[in-house]
């Protein structure tokens, strides 16, 4: 079955490849662009295809607006909490390395490395 992510790429591309003189021809689908029956029919189909995810792109920016307004908000948990982070300073200020502490408190290193840098920053100063 023909995939189609972007139709507009897709026709596009085809387009182009019809100006240097070569038809498209898909063997599962029979679709053959040297027809200008069969070019109506993929164009009407990358048509739809465009129809298709504009129409999600609209439902998913509706759903988190809703959302939002709701005061939900997207992405994952944090997974360092306030209280993590105060036992990680703490360790840390005893000569522990972020490693060793990231495994003791069971977070990421990388994790902990962004919740000390987002903590330290001027926007978190009292």
């Amino acid at each position: 079955m023909l995939k189609v992510c972007d139709g507009t790429h897709l026709i596009d591309t085809v387009r182009d490849l019809d100006l240097r003189g070569i038809g498209f021809r898909s063997l599962t689908e029979g679709i053959d662009t040297t027809t200008s029956g069969a070019t109506l029919v993929f164009h009407l189909f990358g048509t739809l295809a465009q129809f298709e995810s504009d129409l999600i792109r609209e439902r998913t920016r509706a759903g988190l607006s809703t959302a939002a307004t709701r005061g939900r908000k997207g992405g994952c948990k944090a997974v360092v909490t306030t209280e993590k982070l105060k036992r990680a300073k703490m360790l840390i200020e005893r000569g522990l390395t972020v490693r060793e502490v990231a495994a003791r408190i069971k977070v990421g290193k990388t994790a902990l490395y962004e919740a000390i840098k987002s903590d330290a920053s001027p926007d978190n100063q009292n």
